[in-house]
């Protein structure tokens, strides 16, 4: 009689447990789809793959969500909680160095549809990047609204300081 009351409690513990694990995945699914919401509702942000360093080849393609602001381009992990963005490019001297379809490596991680682009800064003396610092692959209109919001500045900006 002992063990059929050991093996229902612990059965009964189980089904709870897995019960609380279910309402945690939801919970977080939820939260992930609400932030997600709460990017895109103010418009400017569009589906963008970052990929950081000037040795790119060996670094993996992050998903995320990149939002224009007056300044920077603000970057945002997809599937994340963090209310911060993951990385920030300044629009001031901002210049994109190249632009390609993805190659084979890229492949497995991108789509055929999107343009890879690799960006940098101007130095100081103005003289153009040796490397690039960012790779961003986009759909072709998002692409097009990304060189559009680097090409415009806001009214009283400057380019160099």
């Amino acid at each position: 009689m002992e063990e059929l009351v050991f093996g229902q409690s612990w059965l009964r513990a189980a089904e709870w447990l897995f019960i609380a694990l279910l309402i945690a995945a939801l919970a977080a699914l939820l939260a992930v789809t609400g932030r997600r919401y709460a990017l895109e509702r103010g418009g400017g942000a569009v589906e963008c793959y970052l990929r950081a360093g000037s040795d790119s080849q060996r670094l993996p393609w992050r998903m995320g969500l990149a939002r224009y602001g007056s300044e920077e381009l603000r970057w945002y992990r997809l599937f994340s909680l963090w209310p911060r963005p993951a990385a920030e490019l300044s629009r001031r001297g901002l210049v994109v160095l190249s632009r390609r379809e993805p190659t084979p490596g890229d492949l497995r991680e991108l789509t055929l549809d999107l343009v890879v682009i690799e960006v940098g800064w101007t130095a100081p003396d103005g003289t153009d990047p040796k490397e690039p610092v960012y790779e961003l692959a986009m759909s072709d209109g998002a692409l097009t609204g990304f060189l559009s919001w680097l090409e415009s500045m806001p009214p009283g900006s400057h380019w160099r300081s």
